[in-house]
């Protein structure tokens, strides 16, 4: 197969398709193909027929199979030059931040405050960031999305069939996540579910905010208590059963306990409060996920809580406990 690294492009060049890519859909292929492309140009091209299938026209839904030729008209891909280069730190954290590696699949770690990938404003993320640590891999695609102050496990594949195989068991929901969070207040359920439709919101403002509204998609979330700090705070196992937008950060403030560091829809007094605490940023952490992989081997990764989270719950139960000796005194 030819080489798919970004270049700028000035005579039409045809790929052909590989085993491990058949399957996907045409639009998707030249996403990877010509990363850097806006969308609407991808569009374009094959709207007006310049990319063509074993020379026939395709639609952006058209599925290509291993053996069919694709031809790519002359276009304007940036050069590697134009991706701002990941700093040595970061790589290196990321290096020591991968859980579970393979020849077709990476987990990892993944730190907050790192979007998973670039745009709005955002020049680089983990998944550029992962190629340039393994530039050696003609493929790494995300398989899912975390936010970006959510931290944890987060696969990444390195193979076109594992990509596949990981999203057909993500829409089947055969992938198991366990979230740990730190949510206000006294959560008084050991188990608990949250069953409220979400709906995406867009303020006048541009930003995206997301609501339970009736009209909203179906959403399901089931908690467990964990551990207790009194009233002030309590921290809770989350499962997600389905897999909307913002879903556990809605599902925990619709329950009446927003997560802790959440400026988006937490309580700005108790998240200032909190950062003397040492909390100083949404204590929402994907802590494991579940899944078969092919051939029917069993992945389970969990990932550590970052050492600045995990000291302010010591903190937090230093503080319950001195409460509990004063009051018996």
């Amino acid at each position: 197969m030819s080489d798919n690294k970004p270049s700028a492009i000035n005579s039409v060049r045809y790929i052909e398709i590989e085993e491990d890519q058949s399957g996907q859909r045409i639009d998707n292929f030249l996403r990877t193909a010509l990363k850097g492309v806006p969308k609407s140009m991808i569009y374009r091209i094959i709207r007006k027929g310049e990319v063509r299938v074993n020379k026939k026209r395709i639609k952006p839904d058209g599925r290509i199979h291993g053996g069919d030729v694709v031809r790519i008209p002359p276009i304007r891909v940036p050069e590697p030059t134009d991706v701002p280069m990941v700093g040595k730190a970061l790589l290196e954290l990321l290096e020591q931040s991968i859980l579970y590696e393979s020849k077709a699949l990476i987990v990892i770690n993944k730190p907050s405050g790192l979007a998973v990938h670039g745009g709005s404003g955002i020049n680089l993320g983990l998944i550029e960031a992962m190629r340039q640590l393994r530039p050696d891999e003609r493929f790494l695609e995300l398989v899912h999305r975390l936010d970006r102050d959510t931290s944890g496990c987060i696969m990444i594949a390195k193979k076109r069939s594992m990509l596949r195989h990981l999203h057909e068991a993500l829409r089947q929901s055969r992938v198991n996540k366990v979230y740990h969070a730190l949510v206000v207040g006294r959560w008084e359920s050991k188990d608990s579910s949250v069953d409220a439709p979400l709906r995406k919101n867009e303020l006048q403002s541009g930003e995206r905010i997301v609501r339970v509204q009736p009209d909203g998609k179906a959403s399901l979330t089931r908690f467990k208590v964990l551990r207790r700090f009194g009233t002030q705070a309590t921290l809770v196992e989350a499962k997600p059963v389905t897999g909307r937008t913002h879903q556990i950060r809605v599902h925990t403030q619709f329950a009446g306990h927003p997560i802790i560091g959440d400026d988006k829809y937490g309580v700005e007094s108790i998240n200032r409060d909190m950062k003397k605490q040492g909390i100083k940023r949404l204590f929402l952490h994907s802590a494991m996920l579940e899944v078969t992989l092919l051939e029917n081997e069993v992945l389970r990764v969990s990932a550590p809580l970052e050492q600045t989270l995990s000291s302010a719950l010591e903190r937090l139960a230093d503080q319950q406990n001195k409460a509990y000796q004063e009051e018996s005194e």
